[in-house]
């Protein structure tokens, strides 16, 4: 058993509070019992003892959309005259950089990542993984990162049409393989799985027939829908309809599934979207990086979809997603009114909370309550201006910045105390990494050349 004390309880649920010199206890990765310091203190003695020291506890972050195979992208060359728009950076980096990528690439990447997340207090992670050229078990290499870094993770591969029949082929394998794995078990309560699609731009009519063939029953996709304008015209060349629409007509759409940006869609698609009760990741710093626009979350809030918010290969520092949001909307609409910090409370904490539970069904996720997942962090924040339940998100988005997470465990298995890691060795990793970095790099120049 584990016992958390004298902390200030941020609950998050729908039912926010925070509770001051709160304690609560830890078995078996659950949390048992919530309550005053001095009477949890009295109730179980002998129990290991973490003292918050007046820091905010609060659940773990959730990132609905990120990629770590790309962590080997930062401050990489790309040849020639900078990327006009965002077809040209899927062509000129990112379809050349995860083609080069081996097992090990794609180890060290994940554990880069995980390591972020750990240090930023992000608990769990829905990813998507790209790496044409290392299929098959890919997703297991992604697993054992996350087991070994302790957290919780959603994985897939994304099929695409890129690598012809044999790369769609044995993308769909790949998927099934992990699915059929985490629901036999084999990766243990932490790891969980869904199907991969890359984007209807790159899928044909036959590839999206054979995984919506292949999928499991019960299993939904995740997939990247309308993040470009090109998006919605190759679908229209394609089959004369609206990329959501395609996505429908093939049951793509779904409880279960993932649409990652949602940028350029019309009226129709939103309502199909909100008809199919279909889960939308928003991603605002990728969209501002690669110039494609800003989706119309309120529209999507309004109409009741479940708008959830991922950083697709940004840090795992979720509070800066949060706080990129909360500016964005409102310099897009000239207007300080919009996306207020409860809009930023339901995507990146109530939706984000609700969309992990559909893989982690076993305990909630995302609140502080007994019978809940122990997926928490300790938070060194200690505000010179009054805090309460209700101005609680205005501290987050003015006053939280990287670097203040303490402590962060996942189902009560310490992961970071007193700011070190405890379950991966940051030196080795960051040293590894550096060596495979510079060995992608090389092959992505080479792959460039002509």
């Amino acid at each position: 058993m584990l016992l958390i004390t004298n902390g200030k309880l941020v609950t998050w649920g729908p039912d926010a509070r925070i509770i001051y010199d709160g304690a609560l206890l830890i078995e078996r990765g659950r949390i048992t019992e919530i309550g005053p310091t001095s009477e949890l203190l009295g109730k179980h003695p002998g129990c290991e003892i973490i003292d918050a020291g007046g820091m905010l506890v609060m659940p773990g972050n959730i990132c609905a959309h990120t990629h770590f195979y790309g962590a080997f992208a930062r401050g990489i060359n790309i040849p020639g005259e900078p990327a006009r728009n965002f077809p040209e950076i899927l062509r000129r980096l990112w379809w050349q950089l995860d083609r080069v990528l081996t097992y090990e690439d794609l180890r060290y990447s994940a554990l880069v990542c995980l390591s972020d997340a750990i240090k930023h207090g992000t608990t769990t992670l829905i990813d998507h993984n790209a790496s044409p050229n290392a299929v098959s078990g890919s997703l297991d290499v992604l697993a054992a990162a996350v087991q070994q870094a302790g957290l919780r993770a959603v994985l897939c591969y994304e099929v695409s049409d890129r690598g012809g029949a044999n790369g769609v082929q044995a993308g769909i394998a790949e998927n099934v393989r992990f699915i059929r794995s985490t629901r036999a078990g084999e990766w243990g309560e932490r790891i969980g799985a869904t199907f991969g699609l890359h984007a209807s731009l790159s899928l044909s009519d036959d590839t999206l027939q054979a995984c919506t063939d292949a999928v499991p029953d019960g299993v939904g996709f995740h997939v990247h829908v309308g993040e470009h304008e090109f998006d919605q015209q190759d679908s229209l060349d394609k089959s004369g309809m609206r990329v959501v629409e395609r996505l429908h007509r093939f049951g793509v759409l779904g409880s279960s599934t993932i649409a990652a940006h949602c940028v350029h869609i019309d009226s129709n698609e939103l309502d199909l979207l909100a008809e199919t009760d279909t889960w939308v990741a928003h991603q605002p710093r990728s969209n501002m990086n690669n110039a494609v626009g800003v989706a119309d979350v309120e529209g999507l809030l309004r109409k009741g979809v479940s708008v959830a918010l991922g950083n697709d290969g940004f840090s795992n520092n979720m509070w800066a997603e949060w706080k990129t949001a909360y500016l964005l909307h409102k310099v897009w609409r000239r207007d300080p009114r919009r996306v207020d910090g409860t809009a930023i409370i339901d995507m990146a904490v109530l939706h984000s909370a609700s969309l992990a539970n559909q893989f982690f069904p076993d305990a909630p996720l995302g609140v502080l309550a007994v019978g809940s997942q122990a997926d928490i962090i300790l938070v060194d924040y200690h505000p010179t201006t009054p805090m309460t339940s209700s101005n609680l998100p205005w501290h987050i988005l003015f006053g939280f910045e990287a670097g203040m997470v303490d402590t962060t465990l996942c189902a009560g298995e310490v992961l970071m105390r007193n700011r070190k890691l405890l379950t991966l060795d940051e030196a080795e990793i960051t040293a590894r990494s550096r060596e495979l970095a510079a060995g992608v790099w090389q092959r992505f120049a080479n792959s460039n050349i002509g």
